[in-house]
């Protein structure tokens, strides 16, 4: 039997898909159920991003999160575990809020442009997130975890449930 007293919402199970668009991209879509002001929100919180953003599975956790969610502010992310940590790093280049951010992921040359879109469609918020390399070699070289967004975006689906 279901944990979940009757009155709380119980999550719907969407689907993450992942498609290489082209030999420098990878595009990852997933439906929400919340608004895209709560989902931007999750994106945008320090507190809220380090409840869902790292895969459980990967048996890592981010030891750090700053984020100046602001057009040209900019954004660190530790990883680790502690003896070994590694961090991610870049800035916003757009920040439109519930609809859209755009960073640089600056900790290599190979480092992609993010760009994720919130389309708010009635309860639920469509995401689409674009991963865009800037070579052939760079996306080789770089893509991967992407496979992984499936776990963390359900892992934000359980978090979206506490915000509602």
């Amino acid at each position: 039997m279901d944990a979940r007293s009757e009155n709380e919402p119980t999550p719907i199970k969407n689907s993450t898909t992942v498609e290489q668009t082209s030999e420098r991209e990878i595009v990852v879509t997933r439906t929400f159920n919340a608004p895209a002001r709560i989902v931007f929100q999750a994106w945008t919180t320090p507190e809220l991003f380090k409840q869902w953003w790292l895969p459980k599975s990967m048996g890592m956790s981010l030891l750090s999160c700053e984020m100046d969610v602001r057009t040209g502010g900019k954004y660190v992310l530790v990883f680790g575990p502690a003896s070994n940590p590694t961090p991610f790093y870049g800035r916003y280049i757009e920040v439109t809020p519930h609809a859209r951010l755009v960073w640089t992921n600056d900790e290599s040359d190979h480092g992609a442009v993010t760009t994720v879109t919130f389309e708010e469609q009635g309860d639920t918020t469509l995401l689409v997130l674009h991963e865009l390399y800037p070579s052939k070699e760079a996306f080789e070289a770089e893509h991967g975890m992407e496979e992984a967004m499936g776990e963390t975006f359900a892992q934000l689906d359980e978090l979206l449930i506490t915000l509602g």
